[in-house]
């Protein structure tokens, strides 16, 4: 397995680093296009919510790790910030049966997260929010 860790402040402006790290990590494993899409969008949804929610007013960093490896390759991607907890996976799913007016506001990114991973976990350890994707 190959594992790899980047540490930098949660602003916005930073997505595009967050991508880059992850496309250097992938680059050359012959990982499908769509598969590709459905990760990345995972992450740049996840990596957004800590850059806007995570530390309120304040300003934070969040760590991000790769491991990457394995017969079949398993992709594993872990968030880690010192911000607000909050655990995204207590939210329920979207009712897709309310008409779109009538929903709260909330909920689909997770939602959306879920659909493209084949797993994702958190946990809140020693004063960390821990997000983990995994994708196989």
């Amino acid at each position: 397995m190959f594992m790899d860790t980047i540490t930098l402040p949660a602003k916005i402006e930073n997505l595009p680093t967050v991508l880059n790290f992850i496309h250097n990590q992938l680059n050359g494993l012959n990982i499908l296009g769509n598969i590709l899409f459905q990760l990345e969008l995972a992450i740049e949804e996840i990596y957004v919510n800590i850059a806007r929610y995570a530390y309120g007013e304040g300003e934070g960093e969040v760590t991000i790790t790769s491991c990457i490896g394995g017969n079949p390759l398993q992709i594993i991607i872990e968030f880690r910030d010192s911000g607000i907890p909050f655990d995204p996976l207590k939210n329920e799913d979207p009712d897709f049966s309310i008409k779109t007016e009538e929903k709260e506001i909330g909920g689909l990114g997770i939602h959306l997260i879920k659909k493209n991973v084949d797993y994702i976990g958190y946990e809140f350890h020693n004063g960390e929010n821990v997000l983990t994707l995994k994708r196989v």
